[in-house]
C-alpha cells in the first residue's frame, strides 16, 4: 500500500513570518513506525516548500497513493480541508485520513464533508500502523481504536507509555534543507525527550492530547538521537520541543551530563517552567550547548496565572530570568494578552513587566481557546468566543471578550506591546551585539505582522 502524508501549504503559521520552519515530527514519527513495518511511505511537507495549489496538486498525482493522511492545527485546518478536496480530485478512490490537534477534538465537524474518510483521535503512530494494515487486508475498520468515521467512534487508544520503543522520526522523508530558525542558515532540527505535562495549564491544547502523566525518554536513547542528527543531517542547532523539557531537575542533569561524556558539539533550545530553574540546573545546561529557553510568563497579575491554573508565582517568573542571563543563556518570553479579567491597566503592567524581565525575545499572544482546552470549555460556556472562524486562531487576532476591551482595542493593544519591547534602541543595539544582523530582518517581520 502506498501511503502519503501531507503537511499542507500554511498561509498563516503563527511562526513561520518570523523565519521558524521546523519539521513535522508527528507526520515523521507515523512515517518511521510504517517503513518500520514494510509500507512504501512518502511525505509532502507542502508548508516548507512554500508549495502553491498547483505544484501540490501535480506532487499528488506523481505519488498516486491509496491512503493520504492529512495534519491539521486549528489555524491551518481550511488549508488541510482544501488539501484533502484536492486528493479526491486527483486520486478519488484514496482513503482520506486527517489528525492532529484540531481533527482529534473537532472530528465530527471533519467528517460532515464528503471528502473526508476517516480521523483519528489522539496519538497517531500505532493508530496509523493498524489502520493501515486493516485497509490492505479489508479488514473491519471498527476495530482499530482510536479512529472515527462514517457515524462510527472506536474505544480510545491507550497513549504510548514507552517512548524509546518508537524509531526515530523518518527525516530522511522530509526536506531538511528548508527547515530553519529565525532566518539563520543553519542546520536545525526538532526533537521530543517526553509526552504528557502534569501541570495542565488551561490553555494548553498539547496538554490536553498527551494528557497529564509525563512520559519520558531514556537520556541515553535522547542523545543517541542527538548523535544520529549530527551525524546524517549536520544537524546544527535542536530545539526540544516538549511540553516542559525541565520539569524534573534529575533528568535535565542526566541529559546534560550524557551530551557532555560524547563530547558533542552541538547548541540546543528549549521549553522550561520558570519555577524548575536553578543556578545549578541552568549551568549544567549551558555546559551541555543550551543557548535559548522558551518559558511562558503570560501575565504580570496573579490572579490571572491562577486562573489559568498556571501554578507560579511572579517572584519565581522574576528568578527564573535573572539566573538565565546570569548563565548567559537567551530566553523568550511567551506572554497572552486579553484574557478574561484583563483590563488596560493590568495589560500595561503586563507589558512594563515583560521589558523589566529583560529576555532576548518576548512574544505576545492574544489569549486563543483552542478545542479541546479547558480554556475553550470555559470561554464557551460564558459565551465570550466572538470569532467563529479558525483561521483566525493564529495568537495574532483576537478571539474573545475582555472586561472592557473590544477585540480592535486588544490587537492594538498587541501591536504596541511588540513596537514598544522591539524598538527600543538599547535593546536593538544589545541583541543586534548578540545575534549579528539576522535580529534585524526578524524585527521586520514582526512589526509588519503585527502592525
Amino acid at each position: 500500500m502506498k501511503i502519503t502524508f501531507i503537511n499542507p501549504p500554511q498561509t498563516n503559521s503563527k511562526y513561520k513570518f518570523i523565519g521558524v520552519v521546523a519539521p513535522p515530527l508527528g507526520i515523521a514519527y507515523m512515517a518511521a513506525v510504517l517503513e518500520e513495518n514494510s509500507f512504501d511511505v512518502s511525505v509532502i511537507d507542502a508548508s516548507a516548500m512554500d508549495m502553491t495549489w498547483e505544484t501540490l496538486e501535480d506532487e499528488i498525482g506523481e505519488n498516486s497513493p491509496e491512503l493520504v493522511a492529512i495534519t491539521a492545527l486549528t489555524p491551518t485546518i481550511e488549508q488541510a480541508l482544501k488539501t484533502a478536496q484536492l486528493v479526491k480530485k486527483v486520486c478519488p478512490d484514496t482513503v482520506v485520513v486527517m489528525g492532529g490537534y484540531h481533527p482529534t477534538f473537532n472530528y465530527q465537524e471533519l467528517l460532515e464533508k464528503d471528502f473526508v474518510d476517516i480521523v483519528t483521535i489522539g496519538e497517531g503512530e500505532y493508530t496509523m500502523l493498524e489502520l493501515a494494515k486493516t485497509l490492505e487486508n479489508d479488514g473491519d475498520l471498527a476495530e482499530v481504536k482510536g479512529i472515527a468515521f462514517d457515524n462510527v467512534v472506536t474505544p480510545p487508544r491507550p497513549l504510548i507509555m514507552d517512548l524509546d520503543s518508537l524509531p526515530f522520526p523518518a527525516l530522511h522523508l522530509l526536506p531538511m534543507d528548508h527547515y530553519r530558525l529565525l532566518n539563520m542558515k543553519t542546520n536545525v532540527a526538532t526533537m521530543i525527550t517526553s509526552r504528557g505535562c502534569p501541570m495542565q495549564c488551561s490553555f494548553c491544547a498539547s496538554a490536553a492530547l498527551h494528557g497529564p502523566k509525563m512520559r519520558l525518554r531514556s537520556p541515553e536513547k535522547i542523545v543517541d538521537e542527538m548523535e544520529y542528527l549530527i551525524k546524517e543531517y549536520g544537524v546544527e542547532t535542536i530545539a526540544f520541543m516538549d511540553d516542559t523539557f525541565t520539569l524534573y531537575s534529575k533528568r535535565v542533569k542526566q541529559i546534560c551530563a550524557e551530551i557532555k561524556k560524547r563530547n558533542m558539539n552541538v547548541f540546543w533550545g528549549c521549553t522550561a517552567r520558570v519555577d524548575t530553574l536553578s543556578e545549578e540546573v541552568l549551568k549544567e545546561m549551558r555546559e551541555a550547548g543550551c543557548i535559548t529557553i522558551f518559558m511562558g510568563v503570560e501575565s504580570a497579575d496573579q490572579q490571572v496565572l491562577d486562573q489559568v491554573n498556571k501554578k507560579t508565582t511572579v517572584d519565581k517568573i522574576k528568578h527564573a530570568f535573572e539566573v538565565s542571563r546570569k548563565e548567559k543563556i537567551r530566553t523568550i518570553a511567551s506572554v497572552v494578552l486579553g484574557m478574561p479579567g484583563d483590563t488596560k491597566e493590568s495589560m500595561g503592567r503586563t507589558i512594563k513587566f515583560v521589558q523589566e524581565l529583560k529576555p532576548s525575545y518576548a512574544i505576545f499572544s492574544l489569549a486563543t481557546p483552542y478545542p479541546g482546552t479547558r480554556f475553550y470549555q470555559q470561554m464557551k460556556e460564558k459565551n465570550l468566543i466572538k470569532v467563529k472562524d479558525w483561521s483566525k486562531y493564529t495568537l495574532i487576532s483576537p478571539i474573545i471578550d475582555t472586561m472592557e476591551c473590544s477585540l480592535e482595542e486588544l490587537r492594538k493593544i498587541q501591536s504596541n506591546a511588540f513596537r514598544k519591547f522591539y524598538l527600543r534602541p538599547r535593546y536593538i543595539l544589545s541583541q543586534v551585539w548578540m545575534d549579528g544582523p539576522i535580529l534585524l530582518k526578524t524585527l521586520v517581520a514582526v512589526i509588519r505582522k503585527v502592525a
